[in-house]
């Protein structure tokens, strides 16, 4: 007679778990195990049935799919199981369930291993899981004699019956070792929530006594990032592109804004933070995607150029001009440097650096050879990055990353005249309009 001594007051609460599957089609011509541990299961089936030809006779009703549904729960597994000449037959393999100790040391070693967690949830059971388990006397797979047969043909020992369901049984555990923990006491369900919960406390545990020890931002062993590849479910499906930002609200209305909210402002806030979406949704949805760099983390002062870059009005430009610093001259040419070349034609604007010698030397003589014949050269003043035309009203700014930015004086000020390139002469030639002095070479400063 069969004892479930091991059974606990929880993996007892677990017995209203079930889970039933559908007969399987005949499985003519197929292994009845792929799985390792598929094929561990039915080693201890045939270890331990004594009579050879019921267990052959097993396996051909199992093969002409005589075996109904099977249901599975903690402790035992049934099926109806049909004769050739057609008599049913209801039969039971039972196996002793796992201790409340066993459950707990098992689910700690599950949660201290992140590689485990993910295996079990692609289906898997790795042999260092089964492993792990022995090591802490906790035998998942069965052994000999730990199958133990009910049937109503009143065998006592492994009947034809019981031979066909372990065998049927087989094919389901190559789908889901699951099944086999559900047998031991624990349904999917169940033993993942507990698992969530132990990881989740462990977490916690872990953050408050390193908190004082590791600084912010310590990171991830790249090694535990690894194990816990396989542990998140797939991405879903990539949201389908945008033609165009939405409209933004319209926020007035009959109740007054509160003080300082200015609602047009607002608005105007509302549509930038749109199309900036919608710009990089259409950014990430490009095949170009892996190859363009992340746009530059922008300063306040520089957000409130690329905001007046968009022409919101004199209103919400005048408070972006003094959100800023600046005047409302000085933001038009900040405005012009952003619509020419972004950040980095408003870094070349604002920046005034000089380069390393060595950088400096490359620029003067990449700048010289621009010109094959000395007749045309300009004669040029240097000033750290600055190429300013004598008696002209040009200048050749060079930019941190490596461009030549042509400008040209306004009103008393020095603006930008046209995009950054990689070509001194073609910056120069931006600025023909101005002319220069031809009087031959200058480095002065």
């Amino acid at each position: 007679m069969y004892v479930d001594e091991g059974a606990s007051d929880s993996a007892a609460a677990s017995a209203a778990v079930e889970r039933t599957f559908e007969a399987l089609p005949a499985a003519r011509g197929q292994a009845f195990a792929r799985s390792w541990w598929g094929q561990a299961w039915l080693k201890a089936l045939e270890d331990s049935a004594l009579d050879g030809a019921q267990v052959k006779l097993g396996r051909r009703h199992a093969r002409a799919g005589a075996v109904g549904a099977v249901s599975v729960r903690p402790g035992r597994i049934t099926a109806v199981v049909q004769d050739r000449d057609h008599t049913r037959h209801r039969s039971d393999v039972l196996l002793q369930q796992l201790s409340a100790a066993d459950w707990d040391r098992f689910l700690d070693l599950v949660a201290d291993r992140a590689g485990h967690i993910a295996a079990l949830l692609d289906r898997d059971m790795p042999p260092v899981l089964v492993e792990d388990a022995a090591a802490a006397g906790i035998e998942l797979l069965p052994g000999i004699g730990d199958l133990e047969p009910e049937c109503d043909c009143e065998a006592w020992d492994h009947c034809a019956h019981s031979t066909a369901l372990c065998y049927q049984l087989a094919r389901l555990l190559d789908q889901d070792p699951f099944i086999l923990l559900l047998m031991r006491g624990r349904g999917e369900r169940e033993l993942l929530d507990e698992l969530q919960a132990r990881s989740a406390s462990r977490a916690a545990g872990e953050t408050g006594a390193d908190a004082a020890a590791e600084p912010d931002g310590a990171g991830v062993p790249a090694a535990e990032a690894y194990a816990a590849r396989d542990i998140l479910p797939p991405l879903p499906a990539a949201p389908p592109p945008v033609a165009a930002p939405g409209a933004p609200p319209v926020l007035g209305g009959g109740t007054p804004p509160a003080p300082g909210v200015d609602v047009a402002a607002l608005e105007f806030l509302i549509g930038d933070a749109a199309a900036r979406a919608q710009g990089l949704l259409a950014d990430a949805l490009s095949s170009r995607h892996p190859e363009t760099p992340p746009p530059p983390v922008l300063t306040p002062a520089q957000d409130a150029v690329r905001l007046a870059a968009a022409a919101p009005g004199a209103a919400i430009s005048a408070r972006l001009a003094a959100g800023s610093g600046r005047d409302a001259r000085s933001l038009a040419v900040a405005v012009r440097a952003w619509e020419l070349g972004g950040a980095a034609g408003l870094a070349v604007l604002e920046e005034d650096w000089t380069p390393e010698p060595e950088a400096l030397a490359r620029a003067t003589g990449r700048l010289a050879a621009a010109w094959e014949d000395d007749g045309a050269r300009p004669r040029l003043r240097v000033t750290r990055n600055r190429w300013t035309v004598v008696g002209g009203a040009a200048q050749l700014r060079y930019g941190r990353d490596g461009r030549w930015w042509p400008y040209r004086r306004e009103g008393g000020r020095w603006v930008p005249a046209g995009p950054g390139t990689d070509d001194p002469a073609g910056a120069l030639a931006e600025l023909s309009a101005e002319g220069w002095s031809a009087e031959g070479w200058s480095a002065e400063g």
